[in-house]
């Protein structure tokens, strides 16, 4: 059997083309003519055997092989980034308090943290899983060196404190896979039954917005200061709540216009911010990992 080699450098332009949406803009951003990428492309569908790409209206769109082969290019390429970055920069020495959300912790920390160990051994890493209102109020008194937070949603209060933007991420209202669990939602009888955080939370406060402006009626069913307690409480059927897809459970979901909520729902901007004046250059490498892992989950929402 005879091996293809796929191309890392022209891997690298098919997923820079379609996290930017536009070939073109990858051209610029590679520094390569829109014509090189092209033949790139066209290379690459030679060594797949199959379409990677079909029409969609005046565009283009990945086919069921394009798809997969975008999830393999991701995997390889950033295979390749710690490769390299194991060989040059296993000497970066220094301390790093960085922070995340619970959302993001079950499935973001322990890449990130092990990613950031096999290629950087000498630095040592100080990681805060917490609430956004506590990783924000660390970040303004200077405690943390990096930290990925939920950013303001139109409506919500300002928090004061900015970060470089990485997505904007829909809010959805979750519960049971088993949505006979909850027997009434939207009734005239009965008020929905929420499972929130303490207050202040911005999904809180977009939760109970939402159903207002709806003339939906709602009470607190359940509240908890930990996103596990959330977890338990909407699996258990005790009542719904409202979070991202990020990190969703198995045995949660998002539910859809036939279950009576508000689908008029905010998108909430998800931001990585750092506090350093004058970056090490393990911070740095730690904050292109932290958006190397992001990236993959946040491209599937955007597509889906």
């Amino acid at each position: 059997m005879r091996h293809i080699n796929l191309d890392l450098d022209v891997l690298r332009s098919f997923v820079t083309g379609m996290e930017l949406g536009s070939f073109a803009r990858a051209a610029d951003h590679l520094g390569r003519s829109t014509s090189a990428v092209s033949a790139q492309l066209k290379k690459l569908e030679d060594q797949a055997g199959t379409p990677i790409f079909r029409k969609a209206g005046r565009g283009l769109a990945l086919t069921e092989a394009g798809e997969t082969l975008l999830a393999y290019a991701r995997r390889l390429l950033d295979l390749n980034d710690e490769t390299m970055s194991a060989l040059g920069g296993g000497d970066l020495t220094g301390n790093i308090r960085f922070g995340v959300q619970e959302d993001l912790g079950e499935t973001l920390l322990p890449e990130i943290l092990g990613r950031f160990a096999r290629a950087h051994p000498k630095a040592r890493i100080e990681a805060r899983l917490s609430r956004n209102a506590d990783l924000l109020r660390r970040l303004a008194s200077a405690e943390l060196d990096l930290a990925i937070t939920w950013g303001d949603y139109t409506g919500a209060a300002s928090t004061g404190v900015s970060g470089e933007h990485l997505a904007d991420v829909p809010m959805r209202w979750i519960g049971p896979a088993n949505p006979s669990l909850i027997e009434k939602l939207p009734s005239k009888d009965e008020p929905v039954p929420l499972v929130m955080f303490e207050a202040p939370c911005l999904f809180r406060t977009a939760a109970t917005e939402a159903l207002d402006r709806a003339g939906i009626p709602w009470r607190i069913a359940v509240t908890s200061s930990s996103l596990s307690g959330l977890w338990a409480a909407a699996a258990g059927g005790l009542g719904v709540t409202l979070r991202t897809e990020i990190g969703l459970p198995g045995h949660l979901t998002a539910f859809d216009a036939t279950a009576g909520l508000p689908v008029a729902l905010p998108t909430v901007p998800l931001l990585l911010h750092s506090t350093q004046a004058q970056q090490s250059p393990a911070i740095d490498r730690l904050g292109d990992i932290m958006r190397e892992s992001l990236r993959q989950p946040l491209a599937h929402r955007r597509a889906a």
